[in-house]
């Protein structure tokens, strides 16, 4: 098997950036994909310089989706183990400690999906296009968090038919928070990493736990995590820079 390099990882200023690199086969995930995309967020997850990640792809395709033609010969227990490596894959992305976007473009296909919903938001060049083909393919992926993106019906009807959803419409139900001309999505990721990158770290990290726990319980709960979140920022005492910028006119008023 090829294991040379599918995934790069670059550290500056505080921000990580995460490049997927087989543009030669459409950056389709294999093996060696995912446990290198697994290992550079362990990487970034120990360095307490990263403020926030970037996770783009070389070439027109950000990720066809899995790559079938590695499964060839190989027996269920081989794609099982293929399978779980995929997922710790996405657990590493959707746990990192920092926020993590995605700058997709051209075509985002089943595993591409996996992990552009595994990361904190995404950004989407126009011309993207997503599928999730799985079944198709006769085969199960996709199922979870896909749904809690865009509901449980709308999941369905995209996994069950593999229909083609652009940019636009990935916009409107929430797979990507922002479309943008295809020569302003590396411009427009660096802008908005820079600006996650100069907020206080501590409440950054702290607004994303509370976000991803709150999402999980009810309101009255939800609220109580997000008090503990304050005290812990109150502790810390990063929050008197926040007002100490705003009192001198850095700040903006809401």
């Amino acid at each position: 098997m090829d294991v040379s390099q599918r995934v790069r990882l670059a550290v500056a200023d505080g921000i990580a950036r995460v490049e997927l690199v087989r543009p030669e086969a459409r950056n389709a995930l294999d093996l060696p994909m995912c446990r290198q995309l697994r290992e550079a967020f362990e990487e970034i997850d120990a360095d307490e310089d990263v403020r926030v990640v970037l996770v783009s792809a070389r070439g027109p395709v950000f990720c066809a989706g899995a790559d079938l033609r590695e499964r060839t010969g190989k027996d269920a227990g081989w794609v099982r183990r293929r399978r779980v490596a995929s997922f710790a894959a996405y657990a590493a992305i959707e746990q990192c400690r920092v926020p993590v976007v995605a700058l997709v473009q051209g075509a985002v296909v089943g595993s591409g999906g996996e992990i552009t919903l595994a990361a904190d938001f995404a950004i989407a060049a126009e011309g993207t296009v997503f599928r999730f083909p799985e079944p198709q393919w006769g085969t199960v992926g996709a199922t979870q968090r896909l749904q809690r993106a865009i509901g449980k019906r709308r999941a369905k009807e995209l996994l069950f038919t593999n229909r083609a959803l652009d940019a636009a419409a990935a916009a409107d139900l929430g797979l990507v928070t922002r479309v943008v001309p295809p020569g302003r999505l590396a411009g427009t990721g660096e802008e908005t990493a820079r600006t996650i990158a100069k907020a206080p770290p501590l409440a950054i990290a702290l607004t994303k736990r509370a976000v991803d726990l709150g999402a999980e319980t009810d309101l009255d709960r939800g609220i109580r995590i997000e008090l503990a979140a304050i005290e812990q920022c109150l502790a810390d005492g990063g929050w008197r820079d926040g007002v100490a910028r705003f009192a001198a006119g850095n700040g903006e008023e809401k």
